[in-house]
């Protein structure tokens, strides 16, 4: 066994048991605060100010049956628009349902329940069990980004796929949650995350990563590749990833390279406050990445958001629900451990060390050349604004020891970024081709 495929299970074996170190960790967590910002716990405190107008707010709407007549007025109308708007448009740091219960699959509608395969104090390990009689599908890992939503941001991705597939899901929990005893988190451990959950699946499988991870993905094949891994996937599809940031950057990139590494130490990172079971750890902050995701269009969301209310004001029920259900998920955040997401912004975003051949994961450096028996299939967005045409398909170049029959690129007319995972061309153009890919590579 070598000595990183050890580091790997010890450190699966014993991520629960990091209570011996507690006494230094809480004195470092106590030493490092008295010298950082509030921002945190200015954003609680006023998210607590808050409460009470969405309380009152909320209480009015449960008035209006009272009113009779009076209360379906248009100056009603608008009132109650206005409780409704101030009562349900907050953040949300619980990860919301995936509420998929049943899908059609085959030619038959079946019943799906959700299933803890694996944990760790960092991520659950899920799997959409379908009762679906004796029919074999193939087995899926999908990996959703930790960049600020929670995982149920595919649900739209898992239905689909849940068609033809056995599905598992990296279900990221929020690190405010995540006592500072259980031990750091960072690039590598996402890494350790994904090799781990692969062995606990088990041969035959599949992988695909959604954004973000594209990196850590195709890292996770490579290592799996050269320790000739079982559980290496027999097919690794990449959806709109950074993979090498430097072809045609975006203005996240941009942003991401506006500022030296110890900026983003600095400015953008900060403690959970006190109340949550996560309290003293340095986490960037969930608020802090949705700002920035609502920065980029902030005439778009003003734009839904005055759509929203004029939709309840004129009592269009089905109109309101779409963009509230669409916010609702928009809203659920969560926290990033701070040595994941100044890792990331140091080895992918700033540094682009896969596509320059030079990342290395605990003391290896990691080599997509050795992959030869997992496909690729990239697939990226025309009108994509966060992963920019190009930055996902730069992963076959890298994968140099695969026949060019092993390698598949999908480009996607008119899709921005969420378009590529979600969505109508989604469901209708892209996933047909990575239904194929899997199909082809089982």
């Amino acid at each position: 066994m070598t000595p990183n495929r050890r580091q790997r299970q010890n450190f699966m074996a014993h991520c629960n048991i990091k209570w011996l170190d507690a006494p230094r960790r809480w004195g470092n967590a106590f030493a490092w605060g008295a010298n950082r910002s509030m921002l945190y716990q200015f954003y609680q405190t006023m998210t607590d100010l808050a409460e009470p107008f969405r309380a009152l707010a909320a209480a009015g709407l449960r008035s209006r049956p009272m009113l009779g007549a009076f209360g379906q007025e248009p100056i009603a109308n608008s009132m109650f628009a206005a409780m409704s708007m101030i009562a349900h448009t907050r953040l949300i740091a619980e990860r919301p349902d995936y509420a998929i219960d049943h899908v059609l699959s085959g030619n038959a509608e079946v019943a799906v329940r959700e299933e803890r395969i694996a944990a760790t104090p960092f991520c659950d390990l899920l799997r959409f069990a379908k009762d679906a009689g004796s029919t074999i599908q193939p087995r899926v890992l999908l990996v959703a980004p930790m960049s600020g939503h929670f995982a149920t941001l595919l649900r739209n991705t898992v239905q689909t796929l849940l068609r033809d597939h056995d599905v598992y899901i990296t279900d990221w929990k929020n690190a405010r949650d995540i006592p500072v005893e259980a031990g750091r988190f960072g690039f590598d451990d996402y890494v350790d995350h994904l090799i781990h959950f692969l062995e606990e699946i088990g041969p035959p499988v599949h992988m695909i990563a959604v954004c973000q991870p594209c990196v850590s993905a195709l890292a996770a094949v490579a290592l799996m590749a050269k320790d000739d891994n079982p559980a290496t996937p027999l097919s690794l599809t990449l959806m709109g990833g950074p993979v090498d940031v430097r072809v045609s950057p975006t203005a996240v990139n941009d942003l991401a390279n506006s500022k030296d590494y110890q900026w983003f130490a600095d400015n953008l990172i900060d403690e959970v406050p006190w109340r949550y079971a996560g309290r003293g750890r340095r986490v960037y902050p969930g608020f802090l990445q949705l700002s920035a995701f609502m920065a980029m269009n902030s005439g778009r969301h003003y734009d839904q958001h005055r759509a929203l209310y004029q939709h309840l004001a004129e009592d269009e029920v089905e109109e309101a629900r779409a963009i509230r259900d669409f916010y609702d998920e928009y809203f659920a955040v969560l926290d990033l451990t701070a040595e994941f997401y100044l890792e990331t912004i140091d080895r992918v975003f700033q540094r682009a060390l896969l596509a320059k051949g030079e990342l290395d994961y605990r003391g290896e450096r990691v080599n997509p050349g050795l992959i030869r028996r997992t496909a690729i299939l990239t697939v990226e967005g025309e009108r994509d604004d966060i992963c920019a045409v190009g930055q996902t398909a730069a992963a076959h170049d890298l994968c140099t020891g695969l026949r060019p029959h092993m390698k598949r690129h999908y480009l996607q007319a008119g899709v921005g970024h969420y378009g590529v995972f979600s969505g109508r061309r989604w469901e209708s153009q892209i996933y047909p081709q990575v239904r194929s890919f899997i199909l082809d590579a089982s």
